[in-house]
């Protein structure tokens, strides 16, 4: 009998355990505070840039790592500017600006490209301009300005 309940008091202490560490991760990934760069290896850090691997993977077939150039997280927003490379390091791509939002416990990506075509703007996201830093808080509400890069002219 005693040995019962401390297998059950041993079960129930685990699952508490579990519970807690889960919930830490959750909240890891979910910033709505105030804006951070992740630091590297960080949990929430990773999310953002798995689903940019993945992306990546999907439209090339091909496994990346990215050197990041800007990565500010601001009310579970996220704008990244990154260079894919391989394995070795070596740049294979070019420049990949991208805007992720925290949706239902993940990060997902939004079309910026939409955005530069409708102001028939070139460059778009690569070099954004004000004018088109104000067309994407238009068309995503709720993105804090301040988690673009430096804006041209």
């Amino acid at each position: 009998m005693k040995n019962i309940r401390s297998r059950r008091l041993i079960l129930l202490s685990s699952a508490a355990l579990i519970f807690s560490f889960a919930q830490y991760s959750r909240v890891q990934c979910q910033v709505t505070d105030q804006l951070h760069t992740p630091a590297k290896g960080s949990p929430e850090r990773t999310a953002i840039l798995d689903v940019l691997r993945e992306e990546y993977k999907s439209g090339q077939g091909i496994h990346v790592i990215f050197q990041v150039n800007h990565l500010k997280v601001h009310d579970g927003w996220a704008w990244v500017t990154c260079t894919p490379l391989d394995d070795s390091g070596k740049p294979i791509g070019e420049l990949w600006p991208s805007l992720l939002h925290y949706e239902k416990d993940k990060w997902v990506i939004k079309d910026l490209v939409a955005i530069a075509e409708a102001l028939n703007d070139p460059v778009g996201p690569m070099e954004p301009s004000r004018k088109y830093l104000n067309e994407v808080q238009k068309k995503y509400p709720g993105v804090p300005a301040d988690i673009f890069p430096k804006a041209r002219g």
